[in-house]
């Protein structure tokens, strides 16, 4: 009870706990990027082997999931210990390195634990002591999971879209974020919006130019902001897409047309339109309604 109550009373220490909880839950989230899309590859295979009548083979029949089979090291299959695997800290202790054969460990294990960290801190520092820190703690981390996974793989799961979408709307049964009307027509005319685009660019070009992926992932994003919040998300995910295109380009002068995942920057625009949706809103209305 002594906790709960300063952590109602207190900011700095509520946003410290949530700090050192997030930490762990990074962590998990790293193993949620890792083995979601392998998951869904299996999944894939097993359909195929299933409609063309054909063996699987054993590599893909074992049990794989979020929690089996235990984490280990990729090239030699050491077994990570809990003491290896202490947010941030064991990475900083093992020098990056595996501790059974020295392999270098990627930079995106602590970088992801640190970032889910530091966005839940700024949630539990803007929105404080309540059950829609809760909410948007749940949002954070998912939003997370989809930025690493798109990004590393151009996949944007129905697994983490869909129930986004679905516990948006939900939430907001009862006006959590915004009024229910306003969260639906959120979802419509995010998930048209982006279909909309689709489709009009394959007309055109021949080309399909984004995921549906991306349709559900914006759907979500209006489903907990209401459709107030798309034209920011819209203007800004394409904005941040456009930026690091160009750097991009520049970095490794090649002028080409490369596929680019476009999930990480809607999950970046979405993250800030939810979690400021009234500084936003507030901000929108000045610009078009001085």
């Amino acid at each position: 009870m002594e906790l709960i109550y300063l952590l109602s009373t207190s900011t700095g220490w509520l946003v410290s706990v949530v700090g050192l909880f997030s930490l762990l839950v990074g962590s998990f989230l790293n193993v949620v990027i890792y083995r979601l899309p392998i998951i869904m590859e299996r999944e894939w295979k097993r359909d195929c082997h299933e409609w063309l009548d054909t063996p699987m083979t054993e590599l893909d029949t074992g049990d794989f999931n979020l929690v089996v089979p235990r984490s280990q090291c990729p090239t030699c299959g050491h077994k990570i210990t809990a003491l290896e695997n202490i947010p941030v800290i064991s990475y900083l202790f093992l020098r990056g390195k595996c501790a059974g054969c020295k392999t270098p460990i990627s930079m995106q294990y602590p970088l992801v634990e640190a970032a889910t960290a530091l966005l839940s801190m700024l949630v539990a520092w803007q929105v404080g002591y309540s059950g829609t820190l809760l909410a948007l703690l749940g949002f954070t981390w998912v939003l997370v999971a989809l930025f690493m996974i798109d990004a590393k793989t151009m996949l944007l799961p129905d697994n983490l879209t869909l129930p986004l979408l679905w516990i948006g709307l939900l939430l907001n049964l009862n006006g959590m974020f915004v009024v229910l009307p306003d969260a639906v027509l959120g979802a419509v005319f995010g998930y048209l919006a982006l279909w909309s685009v689709f489709h009009l660019f394959r007309l055109i070009t021949g080309k399909e130019g984004m995921g549906y992926g991306d349709f559900k992932l914006l759907a979500a994003l209006g489903a907990w902001g209401g459709w107030q919040i798309l034209p920011f998300v819209i203007f800004a995910s394409s904005a941040f897409g456009a930026l690091f295109g160009i750097l991009w380009m520049v970095i490794k002068r090649n002028r080409e047309s490369l596929p680019m995942p476009f999930g990480p920057w809607l999950a970046m625009a979405g993250f800030v339109a939810v979690v400021w949706r009234t500084d936003i809103q507030a901000w929108m209305t000045s610009i078009f309604m001085p």
